[in-house]
């Protein structure tokens, strides 16, 4: 299987070739800003307990995260929407790793802005056989610490491609926002602290799965161990 990383990194360089100049400057430097404003430092960390919300699925049944992370390590991936070509591509990749992340006794939960018709529509398109879940209310996302409000500049370039994202996150006839979440990915340990922690202001950065399945191994030598000494 080809890295994620890979996958990413060649779709960046497609796009960079064929994208107005305009437009990569203008989401460079949007990326910039979201860098100095310093969210990084306060999203959610190693060690500190996540936030237990409950999210409807693709279906609309509300899930509390803490119900799937008793069960064993939960795997939280935030991704910004189905419109976004390099949260689908991780998304797949997630999809061809879940046999290996059943083996490891642990569960996969992808969270996005969208409403659930439209983590619907994305669930099918990429054929996930893990929930989806919307967080239009934006719980989650304030609740882990990586949700943003988009700069003008980067609305009016969204708006002008059809990614209309208070339309598609259920916010249209609400406050309007134009917010996203921080791609981000996560591993809950039954305990609800945080085993694992990839927080990028970079869209097209992600936690590459692989690193994810060796500290979901780390946290299950962990617990043997303890169970030994008990």
């Amino acid at each position: 299987m080809t890295s994620l990383q890979t996958q990413l990194a060649d779709f960046k360089a497609a796009f960079i070739t064929r994208a107005a100049p305009e437009r990569v400057a203008t989401m460079e430097a949007a990326t910039q800003l979201l860098r100095d404003s310093g969210i990084e430092a306060t999203a959610l960390k190693l060690g500190q307990m996540a936030p237990d919300v409950t999210l409807p699925n693709a279906s609309g049944q509300g899930l509390a995260l803490s119900s799937l992370w008793r069960r064993g390590p939960l795997i939280v991936v935030f991704y910004r929407g189905g419109w976004c070509p390099y949260c689908n591509l991780e998304l797949r990749a997630w999809q061809e790793l879940l046999p290996q992340v059943k083996a490891l006794g642990a569960q996969l939960v992808a969270i996005s802005p969208q409403t659930p018709d439209n983590s619907l529509s994305t669930q099918q398109k990429n054929e996930l056989a893990f929930e989806v879940l919307s967080d239009s209310q934006l719980q989650a996302a304030q609740g882990f610490g990586i949700a943003f409000d988009l700069p003008p500049a980067l609305v009016d370039l969204y708006a002008s491609v059809g990614h209309d994202l208070p339309l598609i996150n259920g916010n249209r006839n609400g406050n309007g926002r134009w917010t996203l979440p921080l791609p981000a990915t996560y591993v809950v340990g039954q305990d609800g602290r945080i085993a694992f922690a990839h927080v990028d202001v970079d869209y097209r950065n992600r936690a590459e799965p692989a690193d994810v399945l060796a500290s979901l191994r780390s946290l299950a030598a962990v617990i043997a161990t303890k169970s030994v000494a008990a």
